[in-house]
């Protein structure tokens, strides 16, 4: 199949523009950048896409030993981007993603111009010298829940993953995002995403840096975005007056606004059109 069907690709904006490719978090899908993409389509093109096993991808397409490590994904975004053929991007990654395009960038830094990392985080579990926000017991109690009852885990740690207890409505969306997502693709990438280290990758990348960081975020604390800034080189690190790992959504105008002065194109107007997701 084609890479372009296959991770279900959404090219938008400008044509001949500077290229922005947005890639979504575990559990989620390229509907969760719509508060956001859609601002930047007057100054960019805009690239959307879902990872194999997410959203309006082939399922028949997932390989269980190719996405048991970050670097599966990862490859799939350098296939993408060569695929798109649209010169040196700018990648735009959210929770997961930020390490996966981390590591695109480091294998392919011709394709990637600058990175913008939204509540990254090398490493989950806490080490020597090192928070990464959970113990290796609570890891592991995470995943067993998940095996046990995944609807019932999605429906307990979406609030919790996504803060803002005053608007509800954000912790339904992301219930429901979970719930859309193959139970048995989940819980693999779950184990992916939760008991990698890829603090060793961040020596490799090369490649400008944008660190968004919530001030309060329990999946990602901001420990470990300030982390991710002082090990990577060229990186400028801007904390959100945001609550939750997901400011995407729930306070989208700080991102636009972010990272509009790190590209320096005037703010645009946030949510102005929201693009096909599925």
């Amino acid at each position: 199949m084609d890479v372009l069907t296959r991770n279900a690709v959404v090219v938008t904006g400008t044509p001949g523009a500077p290229a922005l490719v947005f890639a979504h978090g575990f559990g989620c899908d390229k509907s969760m950048w719509r508060h956001v993409a859609p601002a930047f389509e007057a100054t960019h093109q805009v690239v959307l896409f879902d990872h194999v096993g997410a959203g309006a991808s082939d399922l028949a397409a997932y390989d269980p030993a190719r996405y048991s490590r970050l670097e599966g994904y990862a490859d799939d975004v350098v296939r993408v981007l060569e695929a798109l053929d649209l010169g040196p991007v700018v990648l735009v990654g959210h929770s997961v993603s930020a390490m996966i395009g981390l590591l695109a960038a480091a294998e392919r830094p011709e394709l990637v111009d600058r990175l913008v990392l939204v509540g990254p985080s090398p490493r989950y579990v806490d080490d020597d010298g090192y928070r990464g926000g959970f113990s290796a017991d609570e890891i592991a109690e995470l995943l067993e829940t998940m095996d046990d009852n995944y609807l019932g885990w999605s429906r307990f740690i979406a609030p919790v993953i996504m803060g803002n207890g005053e608007r509800p409505e954000l912790a339904d969306e992301l219930t429901n995002s979970f719930c859309r997502t193959d139970p048995t693709i989940a819980r693999r990438f779950a184990r992916t995403t939760f008991l990698s280290d890829n603090r060793a990758d961040l020596a490799r990348v090369r490649t400008p840096a944008l660190v968004l960081q919530s001030r309060e975020d329990v999946i990602a604390p901001p420990e470990v975005g300030r982390y991710v800034h002082e090990h990577l080189a060229g990186s400028e690190l801007v904390v959100l007056d945001a609550v939750g790992h997901c400011p995407n959504l729930s306070a989208p105008d700080q991102v636009v606004a972010a990272m509009a002065a790190y590209l320096g194109v005037d703010e645009p107007r946030v949510g102005a059109r929201a693009p096909a997701a599925r």
